[in-house]
């Protein structure tokens, strides 16, 4: 879709000198979840497709860091992404696309599909749903932490989720399951796509379906062999289910250095992979390495907040952290 007269087209020209915004989500909401303020309900994200839409050119992942290298990048080029697998990428973010005619990607971690459950959603979860006021943790080596309201919940949610996320992955599965015992709930098992509903999301013609590991493990903290294994079983596992070439992936978490190194890099390039993106803040320009593309998080409250901090961000155009990788 071609940007209209914007602003954006001057801070982010086209050809050589071009900038290419990717922007990342991972749900959507139906409604203002208090306990996800970093994410948008519908009516939310309706507005900033929208917006998007108006204000750039939006194109496919895959041709636009294709362009991006060739030079040819139109002006106020952008990219719409979406990580994990979430239903609501089907459900409530799909449409909205659709009906904007916007291209997104969706990446996906095979092993939650079919009624899988992020260790994080787990957390989440059962501080939502449990009707326990004190949860005391301190045996499992975490805080003990008050649930009576929602702004403790949130706290409490705040609090937890840097404490397990950068343990092994069977580590973080073992204290979420204990988490939702203490609090006395049993969560939801239909958060993430079913294989069914991964291939009518992937038959859209809008949507691209990418790889982001099998059970989205900080790739620093994994065992070589197994963060291998995680990264090419994640695409053997999507060209299985939809019979098609899936050549994107999406590191988890994605800060280079901090979640993954260049080793891991090197693993996505044997893989098979032909364009990656991390959690790099900033903006990509040529020549940029097609393996570590930096995304952002659409962060304004409001869409005049948005607008004024996405031309900032271009104006700046901070040089994105990559990892260096011998040729």
């Amino acid at each position: 879709m071609a940007a209209r007269l914007s602003p954006y087209r001057l801070l982010s020209p086209g050809g050589a000198t071009a900038k290419l915004d990717i922007f990342i989500f991972h749900r959507v909401y139906p409604r203002i979840d208090p306990l996800a303020p970093g994410e948008p309900d519908v009516a939310r994200f309706e507005r900033l497709i929208r917006f998007l839409s108006v204000a750039f050119t939006l194109l496919p992942l895959a041709e636009a860091a294709e362009r991006l290298a060739a030079g040819t990048l139109p002006a106020a080029a952008a990219c719409i992404t979406f990580d994990d697998g979430y239903v609501d990428n089907l459900t409530l973010a799909a449409p909205i696309l659709a009906r904007f005619n916007a291209p997104a990607t969706i990446f996906i971690a095979t092993g939650y599909l079919d009624g899988g459950r992020m260790w994080n959603d787990t957390v989440i979860e059962s501080i939502r749903r449990t009707s326990v006021e004190t949860l005391d943790l301190g045996d499992l080596g975490l805080p003990t932490v008050p649930l009576a309201t929602m702004d403790q919940k949130r706290e409490a949610i705040g609090a937890l989720l840097p404490l397990i996320k950068y343990r092994p992955v069977d580590e973080r599965i073992s204290l979420s399951d204990a988490i939702a015992r203490r609090a006395r709930v049993t969560p939801p098992s239909d958060l993430m796509l079913t294989t069914p509903q991964l291939r009518e999301l992937a038959a859209a013609p809008n949507i691209t379906i990418g790889a982001h590991t099998r059970r989205h493990p900080i790739l620093a903290c994994t065992a070589a062999g197994e963060a291998e294994a995680e990264i090419a079983g994640s695409r053997a596992d999507l060209e299985g289910m939809l019979q098609k070439r899936v050549d994107l992936f999406a590191y988890p978490n994605g800060r280079p250095d901090k979640d993954y190194r260049a080793e891991h890099v090197e693993m996505v390039r044997r893989a098979g992979f032909r364009h990656a993106v991390s959690t790099a803040q900033g903006v990509a320009s040529a020549p940029a390495d097609p393996l570590q593309l930096p995304r952002f998080t659409p962060w304004g409250e409001s869409m005049p907040k948005f607008g004024l901090q996405l031309a900032r961000a271009l104006w700046r155009a901070p040089e994105s952290r990559t990892l260096q990788v011998a040729a």
